[in-house]
């Protein structure tokens, strides 16, 4: 297919979506997401206890784990019935007692506004602590619902230890969809990177920063994309069960500016598009479950980007 008949396809499918489609609301920043934690743009895992938003609001972050991260160590000791929880580094020293909201820091008191608790065995401070006490850059993105400690500079793709490897298994399901299968200068891709959805946010020729299902009041279904750029949000491509690839490009107009650099763009699910390309009389019954991998329309000169479906179906 030529670079000419794909942008044309590019936008029929566009044009098919662009009447149905209804604007997302504020529901798509549920303030029922988890809550995740970055050291230097890279998620930490918690094996149990997980970080959490108070009755008052307030971020609470189980402090071993962030601690250990940063390379702290953390002691604890019970005197006088209470738990005394300590954290030391190259350059901090922090002492705190649970059930209170004050903090020794290098020698100085500091107050905070809620309490150092305990849950699930594990002590939750309030994130300011992390901050002051480990004297860490820390900053609350309430668009995500994460913490980012220290940098924010995310990682290329390649630079996080994710081998290309060759196309040849996926070929044949690309190929169904044959604009996929060249890059930006009409070069052959003949590797793909698989990645999976807790690696991001990774940087392609825009930072994606989470990707994450998205159904309307009326039960239509999208992936929600939040992505960093200057330009277009950029197409993708579902890989599905049934061995083909099913091109969408975002819906410009529900796209949504998040007002810091990033915005929220959305996709759907299943698309006429398939009944004009593919033949899928059937197009309206493709659900989220039915993808294999999500890959990334001219993300790369040098490879296909392809994320695994985390919500399909056995």
């Amino acid at each position: 297919m030529s670079m000419k008949k794909w942008m044309l396809s590019l936008t029929a499918v566009t044009l098919l979506w662009g009447a149905t489609s209804t604007i997302p609301t504020t529901e798509a920043a549920s303030s029922t997401k988890p809550i995740e934690v970055l050291l230097n743009a890279k998620k930490i895992q918690f094996p149990d206890a997980k970080p959490f938003q108070d009755s008052n609001d307030y971020v609470m972050v189980p402090i071993r784990f962030v601690s250990e991260a940063l390379g702290a160590k953390v002691g604890w000791e019970k005197t006088g019935g209470q738990l005394a929880v300590s954290i030391k580094n190259d350059a901090h020293a922090v002492n705190m007692t649970v059930g209170q909201n004050t903090a020794t820091v290098d020698g100085q008191t500091k107050t905070y506004e809620t309490k150092i608790i305990l849950k699930q065995n594990r002590t939750f401070v309030p994130l300011r602590l992390v901050s002051e006490g480990l004297g860490q850059t820390v900053e609350w993105d309430k668009v995500s619902r994460w913490v980012w400690i220290g940098k924010k500079e995310i990682a290329a793709l390649e630079d996080t230890g994710h081998q290309a490897v060759s196309i040849e298994p996926y070929k044949k399901a690309i190929s169904t969809t044959p604009g996929l299968l060249k890059n930006v200068i009409g070069q052959p891709y003949n590797k793909v990177v698989i990645f999976k959805q807790y690696d991001l946010p990774v940087k392609m020729l825009r930072d994606i920063y989470s990707i994450e299902p998205y159904t309307t009041s009326k039960g239509v279904s999208y992936l929600q994309m939040r992505v960093k750029t200057n330009s277009t949000a950029g197409g993708i491509f579902y890989l599905t069960r049934n061995k083909d690839a099913r091109l969408r490009p975002a819906l410009e107009q529900m796209t949504q500016d998040n007002g810091d650099g990033t915005k929220m763009v959305y996709y759907p699910i299943y698309s006429s598009a398939d009944e004009l390309y593919l033949g899928t009389k059937n197009y309206k019954s493709f659900k989220l479950q039915d993808i294999e991998y999500i890959g990334f329309d001219l993300a790369s000169r040098d490879y296909i980007p392809m994320m695994v479906n985390p919500w399909k179906g056995n």
